[in-house]
């Protein structure tokens, strides 16, 4: 069975935002771009919106789609929809389902372990960062 989720590349200016998965989950303690599963009958873009909220408190507009991201854990199947989007101004992010959150500049990404999934999203983002 393959978990069909929805991730946000947030940004903020020069930032984009990155969250610590929490004990207990699947691939706890790496760094990921938030989001999560996307409910049935659910548009990805609105499940974005929704986890962001949920798992940060952070209101985020949906600026674009990204490519789609496919990947066999062995355990676990998963379809990733990207999108890129944008934080308020001024507005701040929390660890409330996730254990840390943080604002990080994109050539600075590579100082954190990434699920194997996001390795291309990762260098797209930091191609001449």
């Amino acid at each position: 069975m393959t978990v069909h989720g929805a991730i946000a590349v947030v940004r903020r200016g020069a930032q984009i935002l990155i969250a610590k998965r929490p004990a207990g989950k699947h691939l706890a303690g790496y760094w990921e771009f938030p989001g999560g599963r996307v409910e049935a009958g659910e548009k990805p873009e609105d499940a974005v919106v929704r986890e962001l909220l949920e798992e940060t408190g952070l209101a985020i507009r949906v600026v674009s789609r990204g490519d789609p991201i496919d990947w066999d854990y062995g355990e676990k199947q998963v379809h990733l929809d990207v999108f890129f989007c944008e934080a308020a101004d001024g507005a701040e992010a929390r660890a409330i389902a996730c254990d840390d959150v943080r604002w990080v500049e994109p050539r600075e990404l590579c100082r954190f372990s990434f699920p194997p999934a996001n390795a291309e999203l990762l260098r797209v983002l930091t191609e001449g960062a």
